[in-house]
């Protein structure tokens, strides 16, 4: 049974490892105060053993019943630079936009609030739907996601030609598009099922992805795939990370998600009441979350 003081480890380590706005903090008691920062680099490392020898002495060895992954920048990233690819096929189609100009205009592009943006969504017949452009809450990936693509494609590199954007959509289904972050990763995940924790896909992606994880050949490493399009929901949205402990048939708070963006990945599986880890600095392999969760590899 946890003691009360491994209840409040397990609150300080949560204390810690939220703490990153690294603001000043006053020290109970006394008039001064310290980094926010210097105190999550000091304690981080003890807090996070403490928090994990927390689960096993609930669950035993095995930390957590079910591991959700972020899709794109932690199971797989693209082979080539996006700007890269959508200057070398958009040369045939007049693109004169540099990889740097198209870069920096994606980006605008894609921080764009896509539910207040000038854009009308053409559903059903063509018929334009002013609820579903009003409405700043609006999914980006609806569908195949050809709508928000389409915006920003055009507004990346200055074509709207269709060819043009058929051809770049279609590239990103196909397996040289795409490279797994961990060429172990097929090893790792089958030791993962093996010692009884399932395995789920959470991403914010359209409908090419069931496909593309065809492509790849690595669907079948996975229980479950919740994808927005699907959804209706993206992450930070806790809605996308509770579809995903539906159809894993897990509570959240046996589960543990891994993905490389703080808001999105941490934050949202967070607010959904998951345990999170953050790619590329809490772990770094598979084989380290295995690891974590207590699975030998």
């Amino acid at each position: 049974m946890a003691t009360a003081g491994t209840k409040l480890t397990r609150v300080l380590s949560r204390f810690f490892i939220n703490n990153v706005n690294n603001k000043p903090l006053k020290v109970m008691g006394s008039g001064s105060s310290f980094n926010g920062l210097a105190m999550y680099s000091t304690s981080a490392s003890t807090a996070v053993k403490d928090y994990e020898d927390y689960r096993k002495s609930l669950y035993g060895d095995i930390s957590h019943r079910a591991l959700l992954v972020d899709a794109v920048g932690t199971l797989v990233v693209p082979s080539q630079p996006m700007a890269q690819i959508y200057r070398q096929i958009g040369e045939k189609y007049g693109v004169e936009y540099s990889e740097d100009e198209i870069l920096n205009r994606y980006r605008w592009a894609y921080g764009q609030p896509w539910g207040r943006s000038r854009l009308r969504f053409m559903v059903g017949n063509g018929s334009t739907n002013d609820n579903l452009a009003s409405n700043p809450n609006l999914p980006r990936y609806v569908n195949d996601g050809r709508p928000f693509w389409q915006f920003i494609v055009s507004s990346s590199t200055g074509c709207s030609d269709a060819r043009y954007f058929e051809e770049l959509y279609s590239y990103y289904t196909t397996k040289k598009a795409w490279h797994l972050c961990d060429p172990d990763a097929e090893k790792v995940f089958e030791a993962i099922r093996k010692a009884g924790v399932k395995l789920a896909v959470v991403s914010n992606f359209d409908t090419r992805l069931r496909p593309l994880l065809r492509a790849l050949n690595c669907d079948h490493w996975f229980d479950a795939v919740a994808v927005s399009a699907e959804v209706a929901a993206e992450k930070p949205n806790p809605t996308i990370f509770l579809k995903a402990c539906e159809l894993l048939e897990v509570k959240p708070e046996d589960v543990v998600h891994v993905g490389d963006d703080r808001r999105n990945d941490i934050w949202g599986a967070r607010d959904a009441g998951c345990d999170a880890w953050l790619w590329g600095s809490d772990v770094h392999s598979f084989e380290e979350v295995a690891q974590r969760i207590g699975v030998p590899v």
